[in-house]
């Protein structure tokens, strides 16, 4: 069963209902995976996206913060939230496919302003997160799996506009980078993005702080999908919807879209 999917930063699913549903109309993604979405689920706008063919839902909100959702024209099996780093946040949630196939969607704590624990409590809570989605992946050893989301790191050098200016910026300090690398060797996973785009300057996204985001392109890939590696090989197409930050009144992340033959 071919699928495509796709993950987006949507920051207020409420406030950017039209966004999703004109993603839905012109790209059509069979599963599509929102973070941020910042409402409870019985708030958020479901009445358009299953007019648009997307009537299967698994969410998990919260009151004007965080929030993930994945919203499907395929049917979903919830599977369940866990509350990584106990901070009471919605910030996973995971669902199954008819194929077997479980698509897991986080939101990854941004880690406040300044990348040292010691003042900067969110920047612990980050750490603490990926500490324990490490040790959550080495317990389960997860199999035909695909996980998406804003992970809040750009793990590599062509992932950032200018490395060394943001070595000691939050989202591409070595520890944050380290502590990614452990979470995906714990579950054995593979950066499908990069397999498909092994080389460049990638992006998903851009300040609201860059009066002309575009020209300036000071970006970093913070969105990302990866797969176990037993499937890995099915994921194919992987591509950033750039344009999609340039819409009216955008999110400041871009879609990132992935296909699996499976």
């Amino acid at each position: 069963m071919p699928f495509t999917l796709a993950t987006w930063n949507i920051n207020s699913v409420r406030l950017r209902e039209g966004l999703v549903a004109r993603l839905m109309r012109e790209k059509g993604p069979d599963v599509l995976c929102l973070q941020e979405c910042k409402s409870p689920v019985e708030k958020i706008p479901l009445d358009q996206f299953r007019a648009l063919g997307y009537g299967h839902i698994v969410a998990r909100g919260q009151k004007g913060y965080n929030g993930v959702a994945i919203l499907s024209k395929l049917p979903l099996e919830d599977v369940g939230d866990k509350d990584f780093a106990s901070l009471g946040h919605a910030r996973h949630v995971a669902a199954r496919l008819e194929n077997g196939v479980t698509v897991h969607n986080f939101y990854v704590p941004a880690g406040g302003d300044k990348p040292d624990r010691a003042v900067n409590e969110k920047f612990g809570q980050k750490l603490d997160y990926l500490t324990e989605m490490r040790d959550w992946f080495h317990s389960e050893a997860p199999e035909k799996s695909i996980l998406v989301g804003d992970l809040n790191i750009a793990p590599r050098e062509d992932d950032v506009w200018n490395h060394k200016q943001l070595l000691k910026i939050v989202s591409h300090t070595p520890i944050e980078v380290d502590h990614l690398h452990d979470v995906m060797e714990a579950g054995k996973w593979v950066d499908i993005t990069r397999q498909d785009i092994p080389e460049g300057l990638l992006y998903s996204w851009w300040s609201y702080r860059a009066k002309d985001w575009g020209a300036a392109d000071k970006g970093r890939r913070l969105d990302h999908v990866w797969a176990t590696a037993d499937i890995s090989n099915a994921g194919h197409s992987s591509r950033v919807l750039r344009d999609v930050r340039g819409w009216e009144q955008p999110s400041d992340h871009a879609p990132v879209f992935a296909s699996f033959d499976l």
